[in-house]
């Protein structure tokens, strides 16, 4: 419970982002994760982290874990029923590791660079989901293997994950693109995949690089992993491919920290020109 310590002025909200709506990356949790850490804030119920001359700061792990429980709470008036990954993971940053209801931090991951695509196929969790369990429910001999398999693949993705940081060999991303590779066929097996989802990693394959889906499948998103030394010309041919097939293409990297607060003036300038609009 958020106890405020001082009266709370009535107050406009200004939200403008980059991630798109209603694509399954989470937009929703961001939201509800920066509007939490800022009314707690306000309200005075965690602290203004941010020391002169700094141009950013984050809270301590006490601050983090209730910004976070808010957050939750956020993702239930807009869904329902959620698992509580995208508002941990907006919260804390890095990678997590869900597993039956549990939510653990990975302790150290390292930043990867990933063409996000979306493929503009509009899809539904629920039917989705409803899917899968009638699949493993009529062949759990065949499926249950499957599901295992997928675990083991997470398992192995973390421990190279961990193992990155530490020592930045650049022959992690060939076993990285394994997983992608035998992660994707899994998830058609499972009944997840699409075709639109199928020519986004044909099409990235054609140019050397490795896709998988993201999200809840069907349509939605896919994100394709960049190694380091992979050149700007493939990954501008492959751009441009993506964009051919009709869907939306945008490069960044994963692995970022969580929410935190910044001064007005470390904001670039389409950002503040942003918020000055709305």
């Amino acid at each position: 419970v958020c106890l405020c310590f001082r009266d709370v002025p009535s107050v406009d909200i200004l939200v403008w982002s980059e991630l798109p709506t209603g694509a399954g990356l989470g937009s929703s949790a961001a939201y509800a994760v920066c509007l939490a850490a800022a009314l707690l804030m306000v309200c005075g119920a965690i602290s203004y982290p941010l020391k002169e001359g700094e141009s950013s700061a984050r809270w301590t792990e006490e601050e983090l874990t209730l910004i976070n429980s808010w957050a939750f709470q956020g993702e239930r008036v807009i869904h329902g029923n959620p698992s509580g990954v995208d508002n941990a993971v907006g919260t804390w940053g890095g990678a997590l590791r869900y597993q039956s209801g549990k939510i653990t931090p990975l302790k150290r991951v390292p930043m990867l660079r990933i063409l996000l695509t979306n493929t503009k196929v509009p899809r539904s969790t629920k039917v989705l989901v409803a899917g899968v369990k009638e699949k493993i429910l009529k062949f759990p001999a065949i499926m249950n293997p499957v599901l295992d398999s997928i675990d083991a693949i997470s398992q192995e993705c973390q421990s190279v994950l961990e193992a990155m940081p530490g020592n930045p060999s650049p022959e992690y991303y060939p076993v990285l693109e394994e997983f992608f590779d035998i992660n994707q066929h899994h998830l058609n097996v499972i009944g997840v995949g699409h075709p639109s989802l199928d020519r986004l990693c044909r099409v990235t394959a054609s140019h050397g690089l490795h896709s998988k889906l993201t999200g809840a499948g069907g349509g939605g998103c896919g994100i394709t992993l960049l190694r380091p030394d992979t050149s700007l010309l493939a990954v501008e041919a492959a751009k441009r491919d993506l964009c051919a097939c009709g869907f939306e293409c945008w490069e960044t990297n994963i692995g970022a920290p969580g929410v935190t607060l910044h001064s007005s003036s470390s904001l670039n300038a389409e950002v503040l020109h942003a918020l000055s609009e709305s």
